[in-house]
């Protein structure tokens, strides 16, 4: 076998199973070590995955790894949609208080459907806090929505508003339900992001709530990204749309989340 075809065979391995050892590709291909690592070396220098100890992992397995909101808002359509399917049913149409938003596009996809919301009782009116830019465009033109802004800097990667004002303004709040999205979800790190303004955020976010629900799709689960904001006892609710593995699924079990799926 040529080099550049067992190249291009360690590359679908990574992309298949996220990582690969060194000794196990070794024993597929019936070469050396010393060969593998040549190969793993080419294949990072093509941007192909990126080394770590041992053997190599791909790219988005990466813990800095974060695709813009515009990228994400065209991938996992159906199952972001079933989430907030079921995230909206847990706002009732009467009046209920009040609801946060973070920023992300999951919960983009409930700030679509509360757009049209209607009350039961006219006159009665539901208040929405977000930190999420393109989510206030959404529901400004619902007047039957109370809507506020938190304030702070845009990250332009995620159309989030961050900062230490964002936090302490958080701090001043207690929201009913907070709708959170989350990078990564795991049974031994618990929730997290890759960024550590937009985790300070977050964090404030799960503080400041009576109850937080997480809207994440099952490419989230056993995942783990740089930064925690959350274990998993600070959550009530994850809604996602296929069952967690065993270690997650006890996991959550053992911190008493209520697991919804989609």
């Amino acid at each position: 076998m040529f080099a550049e075809e067992r190249q291009l065979l360690i590359a679908a391995l990574v992309v298949t199973q996220g990582r690969v050892t060194v000794a196990d590709l070794a024993t597929r291909f019936a070469v050396t070590a010393e060969t593998v690592r040549r190969d793993l070396d080419t294949l990072e220098a093509a941007r192909q995955l990126r080394r770590v100890h041992g053997g190599a992992v791909a790219i988005d397995r990466l813990s800095l790894s974060e695709p813009s909101l515009d990228e994400r808002q065209t991938q996992r359509l159906d199952e972001k949609s079933r989430i907030a399917d079921a995230a909206m049913r847990m706002i009732p149409s009467s009046r209920t208080g009040s609801i946060l938003l973070d920023a992300g596009s999951t919960t983009e996809r409930l700030a679509d459907r509360l757009a049209g919301w209607i009350p039961t009782v006219t006159g009665d009116q539901l208040l929405v806090i977000t930190n999420a830019v393109p989510i206030a465009g959404m529901l400004s033109r619902n007047e039957t929505i109370q809507l506020h802004i938190l304030g702070g800097r845009v990250r332009g990667l995620t159309s989030a508003i961050v900062g230490a004002g964002t936090v302490a303004q958080l701090g001043a709040l207690r929201p009913d339900i907070a709708f959170i999205g989350a990078n990564g979800i795991s049974a031994a790190f618990g929730l997290s992001t890759p960024d550590s303004v937009e985790a300070a955020v977050k964090s404030a976010i799960v503080t400041s709530a009576r109850r937080v629900v997480v809207l994440a799709d099952a490419s989230k689960l056993d995942q783990e990204t740089l930064v925690c904001f959350a274990t998993l006892s600070a959550i009530d609710t994850l809604i996602t749309d296929a069952a967690p593995s065993a270690d997650l699924a006890a996991a959550l079990a053992a911190a008493e989340v209520d697991v919804v799926i989609a």
